[in-house]
């Protein structure tokens, strides 16, 4: 069974394109196309379900029509309407010098500070500015931490954790 905790959230299917099972999909990150991964997940039901991914071309710089197996018409893509559109995490690689994944990917990371120790662990990413902030939850409060590539560390994958090095000050804001 698959959990949201396994999952990214890369974008969302909007509606039918054309009559033989096209989908337009919004998207924010084009991991996509940038892995092996042969299937997407939707939430469907409170159950989150794969789908795998017959084909798929660009519309444009943040939208794609995508054509999932067994989706042959209009009416059965019409499902898909705008439901989310999740990535398994299993299928990333962060690189050494790219640790800002995509998405939702560092939710429930526990964010330790060279400095100051643990911190706890990241409840949310706000990204509706241009900078990016880790939400982390230190039980009686929350911390929005920058999530700057200058102020990572290293990024421990299996145990989830991210070390990093917080500059004075801003841990009091």
């Amino acid at each position: 069974m698959i959990t949201r905790e396994e999952l990214i959230k890369i974008g969302q299917f909007n509606k039918p394109h054309g009559i033989h099972g096209e989908i337009s999909f919004s998207f924010t990150d084009d991991v996509f196309d940038r892995t092996d991964c042969p299937f997407i997940v939707c939430e469907i039901d409170g159950i989150f379900v794969p789908f795998y991914i017959e084909e798929y071309r660009f519309k444009g710089e943040t939208t794609a029509l995508f054509k999932l197996e067994d989706i042959d018409n209009d009416n059965d893509a019409r499902a898909f309407t705008n439901l989310d559109v999740y990535f398994p995490k299993s299928y990333l690689k962060i690189e050494e010098e790219d640790y800002l994944a995509p998405g939702d990917f560092f939710i429930g990371y526990t964010v330790v500070d060279i400095h100051h120790g643990i911190l706890g662990k990241i409840v949310h990413i706000d990204d509706s500015t241009i900078n990016i902030l880790f939400i982390v939850d230190r039980g009686t409060s929350e911390l929005l931490i920058p999530a700057n590539d200058d102020f990572v560390i290293s990024v421990d994958e299996k145990n989830k954790i991210i070390k990093m090095n917080i500059p004075d000050g801003l841990l009091n804001l």
